[in-house]
């Protein structure tokens, strides 16, 4: 029997096939760990729709509360009607109740017929018997009518009631919707900078997240790193978190904040390591540069171009942080030692910080 002849290509071309098909998962892998393809947005971008939803939350919560004391007030103001109109009854039945005492006292008791017959001048009699009634039915007018406004104000009275209670139920439910709101930003908040100590931890940043985001206000040739904040640690402190000097300008903002570049520049670092945990360096005109650190996110790439205002990420705690905030500095060189107090820096260039 004759032997199969081997083709002498054959050998070559399976161990060829063989080699791209054990590289191609190496590859990949690769890309997705340190070639800084696009990071997952998810929870970036839903820690950013929970801070939306819990500002809306906040402002119907309010708008409700202010609605309700609104109410009270108009409560307020009828019970006072209503004290007014039953204080006017009183005096009413006071004075009625005088007269009656009067006509008693002058007529002794006995019938009109009699009064006429005995009285020295039956003509003034008359008159003053006619005066009497006008002034009985002036007086239950008057009763009749504060009683009737009495029964419309306690009417009125009660609805407010109602409106008062539906109205307090409703900020009930407003407050319960925007704690849950706020709880589930709260654990949203930790899960990206867990995400965040995971990738300092492992000396690797993940990719730029790509975050809808507001366009920049075109007027504004400076801002503030953030755009709502407390001023905590400032330049040149001191304290046992610092090898000297405080470098920056803390601001004390909640994880998950968008942090803005405070000017037009070019990113020149990315980094998610050493003791600023994730941190990006912008280098600006006039041969300044500005660094934010301690990041849960970044929403830019190293050489990647930046406009006022634009979020290049999102604060956090990460790296050497006693807690939620965003670390700035600004510098003469790209690398740490060089920093200016940025404060006055800011207000030199429109941007003042207070």
């Amino acid at each position: 029997m004759r032997s199969p002849r081997r083709h002498p290509l054959l050998v070559p071309a399976l161990l060829c096939a063989l080699a791209v098909l054990v590289a191609r998962p190496a590859e990949a892998a690769a890309d997705g760990e340190d070639g800084r393809a696009d990071g997952d947005p998810g929870i970036s971008a839903q820690v950013l729709r929970l801070y939306q939803d819990a500002a809306l939350a906040t402002g119907r919560y309010e708008a409700g509360r202010q609605e309700a004391e609104a109410q009270r007030a108009r409560e307020l103001w009828f019970q006072e009607l209503l004290g007014r109109e039953r204080r006017e009854i009183a005096v009413l039945h006071e004075g009625l109740g005088r007269i009656a005492r009067a006509q008693y006292r002058d007529g002794g008791g006995l019938p009109l017929t009699a009064q006429i017959i005995f009285a020295a001048d039956p003509a003034d009699l008359m008159r003053g018997q006619h005066v009497f009634s006008r002034t009985m039915l002036a007086v239950d007018n008057a009763v009749e009518k504060s009683r009737r406004a009495e029964a419309r104000l306690a009417a009125d009275e009660a609805r407010a009631a109602a409106v008062r209670q539906r109205m307090e139920r409703r900020s009930a439910e407003l407050a319960a919707l925007k704690q849950d709101i706020e709880q589930t930003l709260e654990d949203a908040r930790w899960r990206l900078q867990g995400q965040a100590d995971a990738s300092v931890a492992a000396g690797s940043c993940r990719g730029a997240v790509r975050l809808d985001q507001p366009q920049p206000a075109a007027e504004h040739t400076w801002v503030t790193p953030v755009a709502a904040y407390e001023l905590s640690a400032g330049f040149g402190s001191g304290g046992s978190h610092w090898a000297s000097r405080h470098t920056g300008q803390d601001f004390a903002v909640p994880i998950g904040t968008p942090v803005r570049a405070v000017g037009a520049g070019r990113v020149v670092k990315v980094s998610c390591g050493g003791a600023f945990g994730i941190e990006i360096v912008i280098e600006h005109m006039g041969g300044y540069y500005t660094q934010y650190a301690h990041l849960a996110a970044v929403t830019v790439d190293q050489g990647e171009s930046v406009v006022p205002g634009q979020w290049i990420g999102q604060s956090g705690t990460s790296g050497n942080s006693t807690g939620p905030h965003l670390h700035f500095e600004v510098r003469v060189t790209p690398e740490a030692g060089s920093a200016v107090d940025p404060v006055p820096w800011l207000a030199a260039r429109g941007a003042p910080v207070g």
